[in-house]
C-alpha cells in the first residue's frame, strides 16, 4: 500500500489503521491510491457530515482563501460575524453565546471551565462509558480505563454514575451539593457504542439540574447537526442543555469546534480568561457557514431521519436473519450494530469488498455515514454489510 510504511515511520503508533490509503472523496464515496471506490460509512469519524468534497464548502474555502485566511479573535471580522448569525438560528433558543475552539475536546475543556467559573463548584458528574476526548479535563470525564490509565492522577471531584439511573445523580448531588457544580452527558453515547438513554433519563436529568443549580453540558460532537435526524439529539427528548459542545462536521471537514451556552455563563468570564489563538478562523467560518447552508437549505436533518430510518430497518432485517447479531440501535445516521464476537474481520473485510465500516470497542460496528447519502447507496451498504455479516457467520459455523 502506497505510503503506509513511510507515513508510520513519521507519525508513530498511535492510532488504529486500516490498510487503505485514500486519496480522494466525494459525497459518501472515498476512492484509494489504486483508485477503487468505496463507500464511506466512517465519514471521519463523523466529520464528513456534509459529504466529502462539498460543493458549497468547497466554494467558500477557495473563496475564502484569496481574501483573508488568518485572523485573530482580538481583531473583528465580517466572516466571522456571518457564521455567528447563521448559526445562532439553528441553535438552542438559549444558548446564544458562542467560544470559538478547534477541536471536540478543546470544546469539552472550555465547557468544563467555564461551568466551574460560574458555578465556583468543581465537582463534575459524567457518565459510565461516557467519551468526551483525551486532553487533561475532557479524560477526566471520560470513562474508559484504557484511555486513563497511564495518564492518572486525572482532575478531581470527578464521579461516574449509571447511565441509566437519574435518581443515582440525584442521590449524589444531594450528600455532595456543596461541592457539585456539572453534570456533562452525551444524549446519545457514540464512543462506546451508539447507546441510548432511557426514555425518561436527559429529562430527569434536566429537571435534577434545574432543581439544584447544577450547570448541564451536553456533548453534541458526535450526536449533533442532523446526524440524528434532528438538528440536536436533545430534541428527541424535548431537552436543553446549559452549555452544548460542538465539533467533528461543524464545517464540513475542517478542523472547528464550538461551545455555545446561556449569556450569563460566557458572561461570567473575564477578559483573557480563555482564548485561542485559532478561535474563529475565518477559512474555518467560511466552511462553517457554508455546512449551515447545506444543512438547512439542502435538507439534509430530513435526509438523515429519512435514510436513516431506511438503514436501520435494513440492518434490523439482517438481524434476524443472522445469529451473530445482537442488536441494532441509534437514530438517523447514527447507527451501531452490536455483534456477538470480534467485528475486526468484518472491517477488513469490508475494505476487501468496497465498504468503510468503524467500531466500537471490539464487537460494535459504528456507522457514521455522510448524511447526504441517497436511497441507492444506503441499500448497497445494506447489501455489502449482509455479505460482510453472511462470510463472518460462515467462517465461524461454517
Amino acid at each position: 500500500m502506497q505510503g503506509v510504511e513511510s507515513e508510520e515511520s513519521f507519525v508513530g503508533d498511535l492510532y488504529q489503521r486500516f490498510p487503505v490509503t485514500i486519496s480522494k472523496g466525494k459525497g459518501c464515496k472515498v476512492w484509494d491510491t489504486n483508485n477503487k471506490e468505496y463507500l464511506d460509512c466512517m465519514g471521519g469519524y463523523g466529520v464528513a457530515l456534509v459529504g466529502h468534497c462539498n460543493d458549497r464548502v468547497i466554494k467558500a474555502i477557495t473563496t475564502q482563501a484569496r481574501e483573508l485566511i488568518t485572523c485573530h479573535m482580538s481583531v473583528y471580522n465580517n466572516v466571522r460575524l456571518n457564521f455567528l448569525e447563521k448559526f445562532s438560528k439553528i441553535a438552542p433558543i438559549n444558548l446564544q453565546k458562542t467560544f470559538f475552539t478547534n477541536s471536540g475536546t478543546e470544546s469539552v475543556e472550555a465547557a468544563l471551565k467555564f461551568s466551574r467559573k460560574y458555578t465556583g463548584k468543581p465537582g463534575v458528574l459524567a457518565l459510565n462509558g461516557s467519551y468526551h476526548g483525551k486532553t487533561f479535563g475532557s479524560l477526566s470525564v471520560t470513562y474508559n480505563e484504557k484511555y486513563r490509565k497511564s495518564f492518572l492522577p486525572l482532575l478531581d471531584n470527578i464521579q461516574f454514575i449509571p447511565y441509566s439511573e437519574s435518581n443515582t445523580i440525584s442521590e449524589i448531588v444531594t450528600k455532595t451539593n456543596n461541592k457539585i457544580g456539572t453534570v456533562i452527558v452525551e444524549p446519545i453515547q457514540g464512543e462506546t457504542g451508539i447507546i441510548m438513554p432511557p426514555p425518561d433519563f436527559l429529562k430527569d436529568i434536566r429537571n435534577i439540574c434545574n432543581e439544584n443549580d447544577l450547570v448541564l453540558i451536553f456533548d453534541e460532537i458526535q450526536s449533533g447537526l442532523g446526524r440524528t435526524g434532528k438538528m440536536w439529539a436533545g430534541q428527541h427528548w424535548n431537552v436543553e442543555p446549559d452549555i452544548m459542545c460542538l465539533a467533528k462536521g461543524i464545517a464540513g471537514g475542517v478542523p472547528m469546534g464550538l461551545t455555545v451556552m446561556r449569556s450569563e455563563i460566557l458572561d461570567c468570564l473575564k477578559v483573557g480568561e480563555h482564548s485561542s489563538t485559532f478561535a474563529g478562523n475565518p477559512l474555518a467560518c467560511a466552511a462553517g457557514s457554508a455546512t449551515i447552508d447545506s444543512l438547512t437549505e439542502d435538507n439534509l436533518v430530513s435526509n438523515s431521519e429519512s435514510m436513516g430510518r431506511i438503514f436501520k430497518s435494513g440492518l434490523l432485517k439482517i438481524k434476524e436473519k443472522y445469529k451473530i447479531v445482537r442488536e441494532v440501535r441509534g437514530l438517523g445516521m447514527m447507527l451501531g450494530v452490536e455483534m456477538r464476537f470480534d467485528v475486526k474481520d468484518i472491517l477488513l473485510d469490508g475494505i476487501k469488498n468496497g465498504i468503510l465500516l468503524l467500531y466500537s470497542g471490539r464487537n460494535i460496528l459504528r456507522l457514521l455515514p455522510p448524511i447526504v447519502m441517497k436511497e441507492e447507496e444506503v441499500n448497497k451498504s445494506l447489501e455489502l454489510i449482509e455479505k460482510l455479516i453472511y462470510n463472518e457467520e460462515k467462517r465461524r459455523f461454517g
